[in-house]
C-alpha cells in the first residue's frame, strides 16, 4: 500500500531553493523519512535533477556512522558539490550529529546547496533549532495519515474505513496491517517503548509512574476542558499524590513538544482574547490514544471531535476552542450569565470558520443545543456543524451550514 502524501510533497516543492533549512517535524513513525528519502527524492529525479546532485544521508544507517561527526559530515557534503549547479542535501536523523546546528548553519553559506532535514522528536525540537538558525529554518509539520489519505488506500466503504480509522488511527504502518492484534500490539509497543522512552529520557523524568498516570488522565479526557490545578487536585484526592500543578504543566508541555498531544487554547469570541484556564488536549493520533487506554474508551463523539481538530490542523488552520459569553436560560428557565462553547474557531489568513462536531442532529432539541453557541456569535463568518450521519450539505433556516463527516473529511466541502 503506497501513500503519496501529496500535501507534504507540495509544501516541499513550494519551499525549494528558498534560502532556508527545510525542517520536517512530526510524530515518530508518521512517515518523515519516507517522505524525504523516497517520495521527495523520486520527485526530484522525475523533474530531471541528476542523482549525482542529490546528497542523501540516512545518519541512522551504520554505513554512515562516521558522518555523525560534525566536521566529517560537513566535509563529506562539500566534497559532493563539484560544480555550480543546484544540489539537494537530504539528511535524515540529523540529531545523531552532535553540533548539527553548526553544520546546517554552514551549509546555508553554500549558495547552490538546498538543505532538507528530519530528526527524532526526543532530541530535535523545531523551536530549539529555529532559534539556532535565527529565522532561517522553515518547518514542514507532518501528521499521520489524514482520513482522506487513509481512505484512498482502501477498497471499502466510508463506514468501514471510519470505524478502522477512529479505532486505530492513521500511522502509515498500522494502515497496512490486517488484524486487531497486529495493530494493537504495534501501537502499544510503539507508545511504551518509543514515545514514552523518548520523553522520559529527554527530560530525565524521575517519577515515571506519575507521568504515565497523567498521560492516562489526558487520554481519558480528550475534548473535555481541564487545567493543571484541577488535575493536581484529582491526584491529591484520589491518588494521595504530591505532584504539583507546575510539574503537571511541565509534563503536558513535554507531551506537546514530542507531538503526542496538541493543546487547544480557549478563546473568548466576543471579548477577542484568550482565556488562560481550562485548555483542551487532543492526541495527534487517536489510535495511540486508544491503545494507551487498551481500547476501553472508544467514545465515538469525543474521538470524532479529536479527528476533526486534527483535520483542521493538517489543512493549516490555527484552531482554538471558542467561548461565547451571553445571558441564557439555565435548565430551570432562569436567565443568567453563561459561557457557551463552540468546539472550534479555525483561522487561516483572513478566513475564519466556527465549527461544531455532532454525532447526529436527530431531533430539534439536539439541533438547538448544537446551534446555540453559534447563534450567539454576532459576526458574518461561516458557522458549520459537522454531523456523523449522511446529509446533503445545506444551510438551515438559521444560516448554519450543515455537512456530514464523510464530505468534510474527504474534502468535498469547506
Amino acid at each position: 500500500m503506497i501513500f503519496t502524501r501529496e500535501a507534504y510533497l507540495s509544501q516541499l516543492a513550494q519551499k525549494k531553493q528558498n534560502g532556508m533549512i527545510k525542517i520536517i517535524t512530526g510524530l515518530r513513525r508518521c512517515g518523515k523519512s519516507y517522505l524525504l528519502f523516497k517520495l521527495f527524492y523520486d520527485k526530484l529525479v522525475a523533474e530531471g535533477v541528476p542523482k549525482s546532485h542529490i546528497v542523501k544521508i540516512p545518519l541512522d544507517d551504520l554505513e554512515y556512522a562516521e558522518l555523525r561527526d560534525k566536521m566529517a559530515l560537513y566535509k563529506f557534503i562539500k566534497s559532493k558539490i563539484k560544480d555550480k549547479k543546484q544540489y539537494y542535501c537530504l539528511l535524515d536523523e540529523i540529531q545523531l550529529v552532535e553540533g548539527f546546528e553548526e553544520v546546517l548553519n554552514s551549509l546555508l553559506h553554500i549558495e547552490n546547496a538546498d538543505v532538507y532535514v528530519t530528526g527524532s522528536n526526543s532530541r530535535f525540537l523545531v523551536k530549539d533549532v529555529i532559534t539556532e538558525f535565527r529565522g532561517r529554518g522553515d518547518e514542514i509539520r507532518m501528521y499521520p495519515l489524514s482520513f482522506k489519505e487513509f481512505f484512498e488506500g482502501r477498497n471499502d466503504d466510508f463506514s468501514s474505513a471510519w470505524t478502522d480509522y477512529y479505532t486505530y488511527g492513521g500511522l502509515p504502518l498500522v494502515a497496512t496491517m490486517k488484524t486487531h492484534k497486529e495493530k494493537s500490539d504495534y501501537l502499544d509497543n510503539l507508545f511504551s517503548k518509543v514515545y514514552l522512552t523518548d520523553v522520559v529520557d529527554r527530560y530525565s523524568i524521575r517519577n515515571k509512574a506519575e507521568f504515565e498516570e497523567l498521560l492516562d488522565v489526558v487520554a481519558s479526557s480528550i475534548g473535555s476542558p481541564t487545567n493543571p490545578v484541577k488535575i493536581e487536585n484529582t491526584f491529591k484526592s484520589k491518588k494521595k499524590s504530591t505532584i504539583t500543578h507546575k510539574t503537571i504543566t511541565s509534563y503536558l508541555n513535554y507531551l506537546d513538544d514530542a507531538f503526542l498531544i496538541q493543546t487547544a487554547e480557549r478563546f473568548d469570541i466576543k471579548g477577542r482574547k484568550y482565556i488562560g484556564a481550562n485548555k483542551k488536549y487532543y492526541f495527534s493520533d487517536v489510535g495511540l490514544r486508544n491503545a494507551r487506554l487498551n481500547f476501553r474508551q472508544l467514545e465515538e463523539s469525543h474521538i470524532m471531535e479529536n479527528i476533526i481538530y486534527n483535520e483542521l490542523k493538517m489543512r493549516g488552520y490555527n484552531v482554538d476552542v471558542g467561548i461565547v459569553e451571553c445571558r441564557a436560560k439555565d435548565k430551570n428557565g432562569s436567565l443568567r450569565q453563561m459561557q457557551l462553547e463552540c468546539d472550534f474557531v479555525a483561522n487561516l489568513g483572513n478566513e475564519k470558520i466556527y465549527i461544531q462536531s455532532a454525532l447526529n442532529l436527530a431531533d430539534e432539541k439536539k439541533k438547538a443545543q448544537e446551534e446555540n453557541s453559534l447563534l450567539k456569535i454576532n459576526d458574518s463568518f461561516k458557522k458549520v456543524i459537522v454531523q456523523k450521519e449522511k446529509v446533503v450539505p445545506h444551510y438551515d433556516e438559521n444560516g448554519i451550514y450543515i455537512v456530514c463527516l464523510e464530505d468534510f473529511l474527504l474534502g468535498t466541502v469547506l
